[in-house]
């Protein structure tokens, strides 16, 4: 069995691609004009790690058995998936947030002094975490035989 034969690794691709084609469409439609940037950055609707990892756990659960021991390795993995990503990341893009708004107003003070700025959008809300994982389990029971 080559790679692109192996469900454990097309299904999350597929899931994770199909996440990262979403976010463009949907910010396109939200900001009215094309947002291909989008497929690059982090954050946004839905998940797309939350759709890759739930989409594994799905998968390996329909082939393997939700008793197996992969199966819950899988499902430990993507709970601390998107637990990091509600939690962690998300609190790390708020932090950034602020700093680049008190970096903002102190340099504004000082011209001539540049200052580059934190990426901002690290993190997802839980509503995109849940769509992503949704999007996972709809792809993980919708694909392969």
């Amino acid at each position: 069995m080559t790679l692109l034969h192996n469900p454990y690794f097309v299904i999350p691709l597929i899931a994770w691609a199909i996440a990262q084609a979403s976010k463009v469409i949907i910010d396109s439609v939200l900001l009215h004009r094309i947002s291909v940037r989008r497929l690059a950055t982090a954050g946004g609707m839905p998940s797309s790690h939350s759709a890759l990892v739930v989409s594994l756990t799905t998968i390996i659960g329909r082939l393997e058995g939700v008793g197996s021991p992969l199966f819950a390795l899988s499902l430990i993995f993507s709970t601390v998936v998107m637990y990091d990503a509600t939690g962690v990341r998300r609190a790390a893009g708020q932090q950034a947030m602020i700093i680049n708004s008190l970096l903002d107003d102190v340099f504004i003070a000082h011209r001539g002094i540049h200052q580059e700025r934190l990426r901002e959008l690290l993190g997802h809300t839980p509503i995109e975490v849940i769509a992503g994982a949704a999007l996972g389990i709809v792809i993980g029971l919708g694909l392969w035989r």
